[in-house]
């Protein structure tokens, strides 16, 4: 399923703040792997569901915290983050290694979950993109392939690969300033 947009965010994170029960079901329903992706780098694969279901449990109790200014991914990435971070407190018997600790907190954490969010956003944006265009920036960005590589996998001539790939980096950067915009 496509992220939504900052508005869509925003818009899921309304209607939870007034319990409404579709839009929690909404909310995990596209952002459930981004944030099941980013608290597993932490904790890692078997404790990761339980972060993420605590997660969505907080956002659903603490909904009326929400502020419609602030981006909705930003706000649930930060409940996330927290309860990664309690979950490596409750280690008892296990080692966690203090790298592991400062890759997630950062300064306090908001580091990381700022690029957490702002990367579901792009991910966002990226899905606006006409077709030709975001299958060429997701095989560059999200594949690490090269334009050659591209245009051999797609059969197509690599000045297309090229020029796709100018128009749709172009596009999106308009998208992100829109979403910029609409965010203030």
């Amino acid at each position: 399923m496509e992220l939504p947009d900052n508005a869509g965010g925003r818009a899921i994170g309304i209607r939870l703040a007034d319990h409404d029960e579709t839009a929690l079901e909404d909310a995990y329903a596209a952002y459930a792997p981004a944030v099941l992706a980013y608290v597993s780098k932490y904790v890692g694969r078997d404790e990761a569901e339980d972060v993420l279901q605590r997660t969505f449990l907080d956002a659903w109790r603490h909904a009326g915290r929400y502020d419609p200014r602030q981006r909705f991914t930003g706000w649930l990435f930060t409940i996330a983050h927290r309860r990664a971070v309690d979950t490596l407190r409750n280690r008892r018997t296990q080692v966690v290694d203090v790298e592991t600790i400062r890759d997630l907190t950062g300064e306090d954490g908001r580091e990381t979950v700022e690029r957490f969010a702002d990367a579901a956003d792009v991910r966002a944006a990226v899905g606006k993109l006409p077709d030709h265009e975001r299958v060429v920036i997701e095989m560059a960005y999200f594949e690490d392939l090269t334009q050659q590589e591209i245009a051999t996998r797609l059969e197509l001539p690599l000045g297309t690969v090229k020029a796709r790939a100018s128009r749709g980096t172009r596009r999106l950067a308009t998208l992100m300033r829109a979403e910029e915009g609409g965010a203030r």
